[in-house]
C-alpha cells in the first residue's frame, strides 16, 4: 500500500458548539480561512491530533506481549515461522483479545497527513506568531509521537514533511535512515518544547509544555540506548548526544514543572491510587486517558484480567516477581529458601508495589458493597500472580467494559527513570540523582534501605536472569526499579528491544510453588482453600480448581506442569516453543505496502 492520505475537513457543528454566535448561518464544511483565520479555529483544529493517542485498552493491555506476562497462548511474533510479512495483527494478539492498535501504529499514515496539513496552513499573520506557534508546536509534538511509533516498530521509514496530494511522487518514495528520520523528530520535539505555551491543565487531557518535555526524555533515552546496544548501527558514536538531550529534557520537568510523586495515601496504597482513581491524581499524573462513568467512556480492564474467556489471560511469572525487593533494601533472592517458599511466605515483607500489583494475602473485593478478602483466582491465573494494577475492586464491573478509572499516558514517576538512566548510562548519576529518583521511588514503595547512596553490588540475580552483560550495578538497579515501576503500562516490550534483550522473550512461564501433588493450597490464608494440583483426578469434586499437571491431558501435552514432576514451580505452556531472532527487533513492513511500493525495502530476515 501507498502512504495513505485523505482531505482533512471540519464540520462547521464544531465550530457552532464551541464558540460561534448562534446567529451565524449554519454551512456544509468550515472554509481553510475560517479555520486557520482564527484563534479559535486553530485550537478545535487541534483537537484532531488526539486522535491518535492510544486508548485506555490500548495502553493496559500493551504488556500482553512481554517477558514477565504468562498469558494464553505465545504471542505469534515470537513462534517460530508464525509471523510474516502477510500476518495481519500486531504480533502480540492471542485468543479472543477485545483490542486491537490503531492501523496507524503499524504502517498506517493517515494521520500523519493530517499534522502536516496543519503546519503548512497554519500561517496566517493576523494571528499572533506566539499563538501559531504553540499549536504548530502541538502537532509537531503529534508528528514525533506519529514517527517514534514506526521508528520503533520498522527502523527506517519514509519522512514525509508534507501533506501529499494523490500525484505527488513521494508516495512511492523509500525508506529514510533512522538517523535522519529521528533527528528530525528531535528538531519537532524541540520546537515543540520551546512553543507549547499551555503549562497547567487542570483535566489532564491535553498535552502541556511538560508533556512535551516528558515526551522528548522517553525518546531520547529510547533512542540513546538503542543506539548504544544496537552496534550493529554502527551508530553507537551518537549514543551519548541522545542520552544528553534525555537527561537535560527530564530534569526540566523535575526542577520547574511542579509535578512530584503522590504519596498521599502513605507508603501502602498511594502507588496503587495512580491507577484506580476516575480523576487523574494531579500530583504525578501529566496526561491521561480520561473516564466518564455517567457518558459510558469506559474500559475493559477488569474484564480482561479477571474473565478466563476475554483476553489473553495475562499473569506475571515467578521470575519476575523475585525481583521485587525486601522492605529492608535487600534482594529477596538473597533468602537460600526462595525457591521453596509458599507463595503467602514468598509475598511478605516484600516492597509494596508488589501488594499493589498482584493480589495478595490482604487483597479485599466487594460484592454489593459487602469486602471480601479474595485470592488469585486459580481458574484465571496460570501462575498465581494475578494481576490488579488497573482493575477495580467491585465484582460488578468484571462483566464487561466497565471501568471508569483513568488510564494515564504520562506521569513524573517514568520521568524519574528516564532521568536515573541515562545518567548512569552516561557514567553521571550522583548520589544526590540516586536520591531524587529511584530512592524516592523505593521510599514511596516502603523501602527503608539504599534509598541515599548509589548501589556497589551487583545481585547476581537479577544479573545472571536478566542483564548477563551489565556488571554495572547502579544500571541493573534502575532496570529493577523500571520492570517494578511501570509493570502493565506499556514500556516493557520496547525497554527489551532497545537493551537488546530479545531473548528474555524466551523466559520460562513459572508460577507458584506447590509443595505436593493432592493437597490443597490456602494462598492467602483466609481458611478457605483456593486449588490442588493433581495427576488422578479426585474421587469427588472440590469446591476448588483443581489442575492436572499429568503429562498428557485430554490427548494432548498438558500445558499445565510441576517444575519437579510431583512437586515445584508450576510451569505453564511450556508445550509451545517462543523463539526470539535477530530479526524480531523490528518488524516486517507489510508485504501488501511493498507490492504497491517497490521502493520499500523489508527488514533484514523477514
Amino acid at each position: 500500500m501507498k502512504i495513505n492520505i485523505k482531505k482533512i475537513w471540519i464540520p462547521l457543528i464544531a465550530i457552532l458548539l464551541f464558540g460561534c454566535d448562534l446567529e451565524q448561518i449554519p454551512q456544509d464544511t468550515a472554509s481553510k480561512d475560517a479555520v486557520f483565520g482564527s484563534e479559535k479555529g486553530l485550537q478545535l483544529y487541534s483537537y484532531s491530533f488526539y486522535n491518535f493517542l492510544p486508548s485506555a485498552n490500548n495502553i493496559h493491555t500493551a504488556d500482553g506481549m512481554s517477558d514477565y506476562a504468562a498469558r494464553r497462548g505465545a504471542p505469534a511474533f515470537i513462534m517460530e515461522g508464525a509471523y510474516s510479512s502477510t500476518s495481519s495483527d500486531d504480533g502480540s494478539a492471542s485468543g479472543n483479545d477485545i483490542v486491537a492498535l490503531g492501523s496507524d501504529r503499524n504502517w498506517g499514515w493517515g494521520h500523519l497527513r493530517n499534522f502536516n496539513f496543519f503546519i503548512e496552513n497554519c500561517t496566517d499573520e493576523e494571528i499572533p506568531e506566539g499563538v501559531r506557534n504553540h499549536y504548530i508546536g502541538l502537532a509537531r509534538f503529534f508528528r514525533a509521537y506519529f514517527y517514534f511509533e514506526k521508528v520503533k516498530r520498522y527502523g527506517d521509514v519514509p519522512w514525509i514533511s508534507k501533506a501529499l496530494d494523490v500525484e505527488d511522487p513521494d508516495l512511492y518514495k523509500g525508506r529514510d535512515p533512522r538517523s535522519m528520520v529521528m533527528d528530525s523528530v528531535l528538531a519537532d520535539l524541540n520546537f515543540a518544547c520551546e512553543n507549547i505555551t499551555l503549562t497547567n491543565d487542570p483535566t489532564r487531557s491535553l498535552i502541556t509544555k511538560w508533556v512535551a518535555y516528558a515526551f522528548k526524555a522517553r525518546v531520547c533515552l529510547f533512542e540513546g540506548t538503542f543506539r548504544k546496544y544496537h552496534t550493529q548501527l554502527g551508530l553507537q558514536g551518537t549514543a551519548n548526544n541522545w542520552l544528553t538531550e534525555a537527561a537535560s529534557a527530564a530534569k526540566v520537568v523535575m526542577d520547574q514543572s511542579g509535578f512530584k510523586l503522590y504519596t498521599g495515601a502513605g507508603t501502602d496504597m498511594s502507588y496503587r491510587e495512580l491507577f484506580i482513581n476516575q480523576t487523574p491524581v494531579g500530583d504525578e499524573i501529566m496526561m491521561a486517558v480520561i473516564m466518564d462513568n455517567a457518558l459510558a467512556v469506559t474500559h475493559a480492564a477488569n474484564w480482561y484480567y479477571t474473565s478466563t474467556t476475554t483476553g489473553v489471560r495475562f499473569n506475571f511469572i515467578r521470575t519476575f516477581i523475585n525481583t521485587y525487593l525486601n522492605l529492608d533494601g535487600t534482594p529477596f533472592t538473597n533468602n537460600p529458601d526462595y525457591q521453596t517458599m509458599l507463595f503467602h511466605e514468598e509475598t511478605m515483607g516484600r516492597d509494596k508495589r508488589l501488594q499493589q500489583t498482584i493480589r495478595l494475602g490482604d487483597y479485599e473485593r466487594l460484592s454489593n458493597n459487602v469486602p471480601f478478602k479474595a485470592a488469585p483466582d486459580m481458574l484465571y491465573s496460570y501462575t498465581g500472580y494475578q494481576p490488579i494494577k488497573w482493575t477495580l475492586d467491585d465484582i460488578y464491573i468484571d462483566t464487561r467494559d466497565l471501568n471508569y478509572n483513568s488510564v494515564s499516558i504520562f506521569r513524573f514517576g517514568e520521568v524519574l527513570l528516564n532521568y536515573a538512566e541515562a545518567k548512569a548510562e552516561l557514567g553521571t548519576l550522583t548520589d544526590g540523582d540516586w536520591a531524587a529518583t529511584i530512592g524516592a521511588l523505593r521510599a514511596r514503595a516502603g523501602i527503608t534501605g539504599g534509598l541515599s547512596t548509589k548501589p556497589t553490588v551487583v545481585d547476581p540475580y537479577l544479573q545472571s536472569k536478566y542483564f548477563p552483560g551489565i556488571s554495572d550495578p547502579v544500571i541493573l538497579e534502575i532496570r529493577r526499579d523500571r520492570g517494578i515501576e511501570l509493570a502493565m503500562e506499556g514500556f516493557r516490550f520496547y525497554d527489551i528491544v532497545r537493551w537488546k534483550r530479545g531473548e528474555l522473550m524466551e523466559m520460562e512461564w513459572n508460577g507458584i510453588y506447590v509443595p505436593a501433588l493432592d493437597t490443597p493450597l490456602d494462598l492467602n490464608q483466609d481458611g478457605v482453600m483456593d486449588v490442588v494440583y493433581y495427576k488422578t483426578p479426585p474421587a469427588t469434586t472440590p469446591p476448588y480448581p483443581a489442575i492436572p499437571v499429568s503429562d498428557m491431558y485430554g490427548g494432548q501435552p498438558n500445558p499445565y506442569r510441576l517444575s519437579n514432576d510431583t512437586y515445584g514451580e508450576i510451569t505453564w505452556l511450556n508445550t509451545i516453543q517462543r523463539k526470539w531472532e535477530e530479526k524480531n527487533y523490528f518488524y516486517p513492513v507489510p508485504e501488501t505496502d511493498r507490492l504497491t511500493n517497490p521502493n520499500l525495502e523489508q527488514n533484514p530476515g523477514w
